[in-house]
């Protein structure tokens, strides 16, 4: 990452995955390039998904990001201070011209709090499918069920996924307390608010783990991370209440049973304390992690969607989720967003001698911190680390 000076402001990022198509005889494409449309939310927290599939990806090789206020500038340095050859630029049709071929992909990387579409986006959404490409949707507006989506579709002869679709109810899990069965640690990644950095978290904590010889696996509750191309997860919050605690026991089941992982690392949403996200009780009930890690935004005043609740601190959401379930929170991670390197630091010695627990920012700190802070709390799986300890 780039160097930060005491007076530098962070990057501007941390400022701010069970398909259904209609069905049809198409092929999907052997390639999997994809154009991320994020207009005016790129880096911001209704941009998350875009945020995170540019961060990470499996399933899709991104090509470009689609947002006309930071047109011209590496969608990496704008989010992360670090370049990584993906551009933003101002259209759809720039971004198709950039990329030589039609992309196979145009996903839609809004995530906002009433999860639907301005008639803006959909006209840009329409003129990708137009031009060839399939459609993701991450949204809790089906556009399966949007007669005018499936027209150009068929017409077009493309796919449109809408990722948010749950299963048929005939095929989801009441909670069966297989859960019990499941050997290794699990950690649940939490927070004080929505889009605060729980997913990037988790994945940089599984990248890490990974990277010292201990096999960690994800189990994503969101739609992003299924995006991002993750084995394992649902997206909770379309889910009707009564399965939610039973298709995230479900999930981390199969993770332990294809996978025999020495860890698995599960996803939050929300917060345990939020009025309108209340997602954070289904996945410690149905996961039961043994330690969770809190991430925190200490310069955020009010919840990020939801701007006459303040914002809990980390001490009160620690006090809930441990009163609520019998675990225990072993670290916290912070989301530097509209911080200086110094605020940062002090910040983070703030909170390590507040709550005598491990603290770290995930992005900008190396891997090895949050190795550190999960064999402290499983001193168990030290002998499995390998010597190294080359993470980032």
């Amino acid at each position: 990452m780039s160097a930060l000076t005491n007076s530098s402001s962070l990057p501007h990022a941390f400022r701010s995955l069970d398909e259904t198509a209609p069905a049809e005889p198409f092929a999907l494409p052997v390639g999997s390039t994809a154009v991320v449309y994020c207009e005016g939310q790129f880096g911001e927290q209704d941009g998350k998904t875009g945020n995170g599939l540019v961060r990470h990806s499996e399933k899709y090789e991104i090509l470009s990001v689609i947002d006309s206020r930071c047109a011209g500038t590496d969608a990496g340095t704008f989010l992360d201070g670090v370049p990584n050859g993906i551009p933003i630029v101002a259209t759809l049709g720039e971004a198709i011209a950039d990329a030589g071929p039609v992309p196979d992909y145009l996903i839609c990387g809004l995530a906002p709090a009433d999860g639907l579409l301005s008639q803006e986006q959909r006209v840009v959404l329409l003129d990708g499918i137009a031009q060839g490409m399939h459609v993701i949707n991450g949204l809790h507006e089906f556009l399966n069920d949007d007669a005018e989506f499936v027209a150009a579709a068929l017409l077009a002869r493309v796919t449109i996924t809408d990722v948010r679709r749950p299963k048929d109810k005939r095929d989801l899990h009441l909670f069966s307390g297989r859960i019990f069965d499941v050997t290794c640690p699990r950690i649940a990644v939490l927070g004080t608010d929505g889009a605060i950095g729980k997913r990037t978290t988790a994945t940089l904590l599984v990248q890490a783990l990974n990277a010292r010889g201990i096999h960690a696996v994800m189990v994503g509750t969101g739609q992003t991370t299924l995006i991002q191309g993750g084995k394992y997860g649902v997206a909770l919050d379309a889910l009707v209440p009564q399965f939610c605690s039973g298709e995230v026991e479900h999930q981390v089941v199969a993770a332990f049973e294809g996978e025999n992982p020495d860890v698995i690392v599960v996803e939050g949403q929300g917060a345990l304390s939020h009025p309108a996200y209340l997602t954070s009780g289904h996945i410690l009930r149905g996961s039961r992690p043994q330690g969770v890690i809190v991430q925190h935004a200490p310069k955020r005043e009010v919840l990020g969607d939801f701007p006459m609740m303040p914002m809990p601190t980390v001490a009160s959401e620690i006090a809930l989720i441990e009163a609520f379930a019998d675990t225990q929170v072993i670290g916290v991670t912070i989301n530097h967003e509209s911080m200086t390197a110094a605020e940062l630091d002090q910040s983070i010695d703030d909170h390590r001698l507040e709550l005598g627990l491990p603290v770290t920012d995930p992005l900008t700190r190396p891997g090895q911190d949050l190795v550190d802070m999960v064999l402290r709390a499983f001193p168990e799986l030290a002998p499995k680390a390998e010597s190294s300890t080359s993470i980032r």
